[in-house]
């Protein structure tokens, strides 16, 4: 048997469970993986909370989670590029967020050495929608583009894509990751109105020649900016791709996973992991998800691992640690013994004398 996340209902994080589930057999051309870690992505919960069930409709109960990093299982019949042990990454329809998976082959690719176990989880929504978002438009040199949502996983992934081709970026975010985008090279920008005037005043009279709104509900703000519709890039705003003519963009395929694997393991871009979250507390993984609060990617560790030469250190205790809430024999303790006299008058002890007097 295994656990994987699903829900009955739509609806915020709480209606998550972690329940026991046959463990899926592989298919004709597909591979059984035993989850190590697997990512979190904002779409996951918009599906979750029913939004666009004409566009994300769903079978109830549901499983969660599309992309994810293993080691290979099982394989199906007609299965010829993996084998049992191999280590992998990948992405499938849904069901990724569960300690074994099933994927179809051209859905996962080998992981690098040189990437972790978690990044590799959380890397092919955010990476390969970053990667086809810039080398969609042909950013480089000449071009000035707005990022919304930059500290987050698709964002800081654009930004670092953009600077690589050498485009000028300003990314949106809270003022306390201002430092944070400042590492990636962006002109860091505060959320709040009046984005287009700050924005182009922060471009320092360049014209802003791409927009990519990754936190949605921006893309009128590219339009006073004079971006037109094809260059205005949204994942979630169906009303802007309506209004003004923005495009939608989705994550890319297997080969696009690989090239952004690479880029990773060259240590050209980074993918910041925010937090980590067992799999039974994958209900708070998606409520500090939800909050868009975190740098980076939030990302559910399945199975621990180890790396070489990590070095884990048992957490310092203090000797009041230790006795916190032992009981500790000692003998009976009038209080008022213990109190000094008031003022140095003596009452106290007066008090008391009086009142062993009175006793019968």
């Amino acid at each position: 048997m295994s656990h994987a996340v699903r829900y009955s209902r739509h609806g915020g994080p709480e209606v998550l469970e972690v329940a026991e589930v046959p463990t899926p057999d592989p298919g004709e051309g597909e591979v059984l993986v035993e989850v190590f870690a697997a990512g979190l992505s904002p779409v996951d919960s918009a599906v979750r909370r029913g939004a666009h069930p004409d566009r994300w409709p769903v079978d109830l109960p549901a499983l969660v989670g599309r992309e994810f990093a293993g080691v290979v299982a099982a394989t199906g019949p007609g299965v010829s590029r993996f084998s049992r042990g191999d280590e992998v990454m990948g992405f499938t329809d849904d069901g990724a967020q569960a300690t074994h998976v099933v994927a179809r082959e051209h859905e996962i690719v080998p992981k690098p050495a040189g990437v972790g176990w978690e990044v590799a989880g959380s890397l092919h929504i955010a990476g390969t929608t970053a990667w086809t978002a810039v080398e969609g438009l042909g950013l480089g040199p000449d071009d000035t583009v707005v990022v919304t949502a930059a500290a987050g996983g698709v964002g800081c992934l654009a930004v670092q894509f953009a600077r690589l081709r050498g485009a000028t970026v300003i990314g949106t975010s809270a003022d306390a990751r201002f430092d944070f985008l400042r590492q990636f090279g962006a002109i860091p920008l505060a959320y709040g109105p009046g984005l287009a005037e700050r924005a182009r005043l922060a471009a320092g009279g360049r014209p802003i020649t791409a927009f990519l709104d990754f936190l949605g509900g921006e893309a009128a703000a590219a339009v006073e900016l004079g971006v037109p519709g094809p260059r205005i890039l949204t994942t979630l705003d169906w009303d802007a791709v309506a209004e003004h003519g923005a495009i939608l963009v989705e994550p890319g395929d297997a080969i696009a996973l690989a090239r952004v694997a690479q880029q990773v393991a060259a240590r050209r871009v980074r993918l910041p992991i925010a937090d980590i979250f067992s799999l039974d507390d994958v209900v708070d993984a998606y409520r500090a998800l939800d909050r868009r609060d975190a740098p980076g990617k939030i990302v559910l560790g399945v199975r621990i691992v180890g790396y070489p030469g990590q070095r884990i250190r048992e957490p310092a205790i203090k000797e009041q640690d230790v006795t916190l809430g032992v009981p500790t024999p000692h003998e009976h303790l009038q209080v008022e013994e213990a109190v000094p006299p008031a003022l140095a008058d003596g009452s106290v002890r007066r008090r008391r004398r009086e009142t062993r007097g009175s006793r019968p």
